[in-house]
């Protein structure tokens, strides 16, 4: 079942987080990582509000997720995926809504993110897209990022 996955790689993604943020690309790998793995998975966890998922949702779709999607075709990140529970509750129901974003290398992943000027490009209208990002955020309850290391269990 698709949310059971989703949770358990939810959990999986909550016990393999990195403290400190995102590591230097010169960092020492954690015990077990594979060195061959040249991908990063960042998981983008939200809690929102009751009630407010749908708005949250629509406006993550409208000012979020292009800029997310040009860092994609600029070659930044390979894939942006979205999830959410099926069920409230189903789970650790400490997050509703959840993006999943690989990046080809640690060096992407820590590479600049050109948000800025990616955001002056596709929102002319900069004061309507601050806006809506603000209630985007205060429409939320907790937001947490969690950057991945694949180990290798072979």
């Amino acid at each position: 079942m698709i949310t059971r996955r989703v949770s358990a790689v939810g959990l999986a993604a909550l016990a393999l987080v990195v403290t400190g943020g995102v590591r230097e690309a010169a960092a020492q790998a954690p015990a077990g990582q594979s060195a061959a793995i040249a991908e990063r998975t960042v998981w983008y966890f939200y809690k929102v509000r009751w009630g407010f998922q749908e708005e949250f949702v629509a406006l993550f779709k409208k000012n979020h997720l292009p800029v997310l999607k040009a860092q994609q075709e600029a070659g930044r990140m390979s894939s942006v995926r979205a999830f959410a529970p099926t069920n409230h509750g189903d789970g650790r129901a400490d997050w509703t809504f959840a993006v999943a974003i690989t990046f080809p290398s640690v060096a992407a992943m820590s590479s600049p993110s050109n948000e800025d000027a990616i955001v002056k490009r596709l929102y002319p209208d900069q004061a309507t897209f601050k806006k809506e990002e603000q209630r985007r955020f205060e429409i939320l309850d907790a937001h947490w990022d969690v950057p991945l290391n694949e180990l290798d269990l072979k």
